[in-house]
């Protein structure tokens, strides 16, 4: 049996990204809405082969639907995320706006499936570079504690969203023909280039991405303590994060042992090619549910071996947005 089902922002990078993998998981649904702003209000789109007219997303969008999944930014998920759960959907919500909120689940399926029965009508996805970078290190986590965690992220354009993507390819062109980048997506030019996440700075010098990393990683781990420290940069990739993750154990682990527990992982590959040198790479990533895992090699300054590194590399739109989101959607039913 299908639910009534609607996407709040299905005309962006991650709303298109819903559509694929509904279609591509074959997810029950009786009826579909597809809402977005006024801006895209009366846009036709084919899906399963019936043709689809975007609605404007509205407080009064969601009378008997079942599940609604919004990728409509942080400000439209506080302002109708609450109307939808009064109506009685329950929101499957991919922005920053409840992922802190003691009552809102952060939920990643293969981590914390349980905390979905505690939803109050909303359940949030986390932050793309916390799944990519987590579902791997989860179940190192549960077989030897992790003390401390040190990430670098390597962040596609993609999570910025489709204007990020084509201003990318834009720039590109004009690089190579000779013309200044026109910069508007990115503060600073994006192709053949690297900086610095762009989210607003905090008092303490890092950025909001890198304390996204710190706060929901202790949420879903359920574990406050775990010390996690953060640098996320942005670099001219299409779509694929890539993270280098440092991991202290609580005690000595081996390579060999990693590369056994993330072998039967839920949501991991492992691309550890040490002869040919061949490592995730975010060509390799694109397109895929799974994060890949390389590179898994012991920190040798870390005393009594407890201390680990690994390559991740995980598709943004997919398993670092959409792809959690329906999985949490399945659940639901």
């Amino acid at each position: 049996m299908g639910c009534n089902l609607a996407i709040a922002g299905v005309t962006g990078a991650v709303g298109q990204e819903f559509l694929k993998i509904l279609e591509a998981r074959d997810f029950p649904f009786d009826s579909l809405k597809m809402l977005a702003s006024s801006r895209s209000a009366g846009k036709k789109i084919k899906f399963k082969g019936k043709e689809y007219i975007v609605e404007e997303l509205t407080k009064k969008s969601f009378g008997r639907v079942d599940v609604a999944l919004f990728s409509a930014g942080a400000a439209r998920s506080r302002e109708f995320a609450p109307a939808a759960v009064e109506g009685g959907t329950v929101v499957v919500d991919n922005s920053s706006a409840f992922r802190t909120d003691p009552d809102v689940p952060l939920v990643i399926p293969e981590i914390n499936p349980q905390k979905i029965a505690e939803n109050k009508g909303i359940i949030a996805n986390p932050n793309c570079s916390t799944i990519i970078g987590i579902v791997p290190v989860w179940p190192l986590h549960k077989a030897n504690p992790v003390k401390r965690m040190v990430v670098s992220t390597y962040q596609a354009a993609s999570g910025a969203g489709t204007s990020a993507m084509l201003e990318l390819e834009e720039q590109t062109r004009e690089i190579l023909d000779g013309k200044e980048p026109t910069c508007k997506a990115f503060p600073y030019q994006i192709a053949f280039n690297v900086f610095s996440h762009n989210s607003a700075l905090g008092p303490n010098g890092y950025n909001q991405e890198e304390m996204k990393m710190v706060n929901e990683t202790r949420k879903i781990f359920d574990c406050a303590d775990i010390a996690i420290t953060c640098t996320c940069i942005r670099i001219p990739v299409f779509r694929a994060h890539c993270e280098s993750i440092n991991l202290e154990f609580s005690e000595a682990i081996t390579p060999d042992q990693v590369r056994d527990l993330l072998g039967t992982a839920p949501g991991v590959s492992v691309l550890d090619d040490r002869e040919n040198n061949r490592f995730p790479m975010p060509i390799d990533a694109s397109g895929k549910d799974d994060i890949l895992v390389g590179r898994i090699r012991q920190d040798e300054s870390v005393p009594e071996n407890r201390g680990i590194n690994i390559w991740v590399a995980g598709d943004q739109l997919r398993k670092g947005a959409a792809l959690n989101a329906v999985q949490i959607a399945e659940k639901l039913l």
